[in-house]
């Protein structure tokens, strides 16, 4: 296999290539045909240079793991394989909540992972949301335990507030953050991204891509994927009005003979060395694409015209707002102990 190199970036002490691999979309089953397709986008993004691959126990739920597993146990040594948790399945959580950062939840979670992808470790473990109910030390402590135990290398947060950024990593360094980042979403910018920069920690936007409101790939309606419709940048009156500032991202595409989805990456990749995006698709040929943005170089004329765009967007960028950017509770701090206490 011919792999074109990508340029190294790192997150914390991590080094991976500039553009990574969102795996979200390797799912719909683990026959020997979804297995074929999912390859292909893993060897694609292997002779790109790729060499950050990021999944999700909840991607399918579980077909994304196994499907990376497979498509990387030749080139184990070759890759960065990152995965997340904290979203409870199988067992529902004792008080219905769909979020889980409990302690022994998270052992037991990478262990289901571990075994799904077949590999003795992953290299990069993000909690998948912030659970606003458990003290983030209690959650990255246990992630911390799994680092001592040689199942995990580095530990990432997706889509936390700054103050809980800062917290976990005063428990245990943190490579990266997971949150959303694109030409059309940009509020991380205001604390997030200044909070990790402050404490050297890499950023890893997913959806660069807008959920294809960047690619030219949707143009109405009728466009929209069953699984995007109803949210809000995507409902009727919406959708046009995004659909209208995405043209701007399609003209600077054909003043430089590129696709639109290159441009979108290439914004991101504009925003730091400490930035790699992981953009996902189900087609060989998009990941060869993505890849490619590495090598688009927008003038400052062009980022200033993308720069103005996402104030104008319709809608919340997230369609459940109330878990991107969580804070999670303070850790309670034990008070002094009674006379009758110190007795028995």
């Amino acid at each position: 296999m011919t792999t074109r190199p990508l340029p190294p970036r790192r997150l914390g002490a991590l080094a991976v290539s500039a553009v990574g691999l969102g795996c979200m979309s390797l799912v719909g089953g683990t026959s020997a045909e979804d297995e074929k397709r999912a390859r292909a986008v893993v060897d694609a993004s292997l002779e790109e240079g790729v060499t950050l691959f990021d999944t999700a126990d909840v991607y399918g739920p579980f077909d994304s793991e196994v499907l990376l597993g497979r498509a990387v146990s030749a080139v184990r040594d070759r890759v960065v394989v990152a995965t997340k948790f904290g979203n409870p399945l199988g067992t529902p959580h004792p008080d219905g909540r769909d979020v889980d950062g409990r302690p022994e939840y998270v052992r037991a979670a990478l262990d289901a992972s571990l075994q799904r992808l077949g590999l003795d470790h992953v290299d990069l473990y993000y909690l998948h949301r912030v659970d606003a109910r458990v003290p983030i030390e209690e959650t990255v402590g246990a992630m911390a335990e799994l680092v001592a135990a040689g199942k995990v290398r580095h530990l990432g947060l997706s889509e936390p507030g700054p103050d809980t950024i800062r917290r976990a990593h005063a428990t245990h360094p943190i490579a990266a953050i997971q949150t959303e980042w694109s030409v059309f979403s940009r509020d991380i910018e205001q604390h997030t991204v200044p909070v990790a920069r402050e404490l050297g920690i890499g950023l890893v936007p997913y959806s660069p891509l807008g959920r294809g409101l960047l690619t030219g790939a949707i143009r109405g309606l009728d466009d929209v994927p069953d699984r995007l419709r109803g949210r809000e940048r995507f409902v009727p009156g919406a959708l046009e009005t995004n659909l209208l500032l995405a043209g701007t991202v399609r003209e600077i595409a054909a003043e430089l003979a590129v696709e639109p989805g290159q441009v979108a990456i290439a914004w991101v990749l504009a925003q730091g060395d400490d930035v790699v995006p992981i953009p996902g698709t189900k087609q060989a040929d998009r990941a060869r694409s993505n890849a490619r943005s590495v090598d688009v170089v927008l003038t400052a004329e062009q980022r200033a015209r993308l720069d103005g765009l996402a104030g104008a967007v319709v809608g919340h960028r997230s369609p459940r707002p109330e878990l991107v950017t969580v804070e999670a509770p303070p850790q309670v701090q034990p008070g002094p102990a009674s006379s009758d206490e110190v007795v028995r």
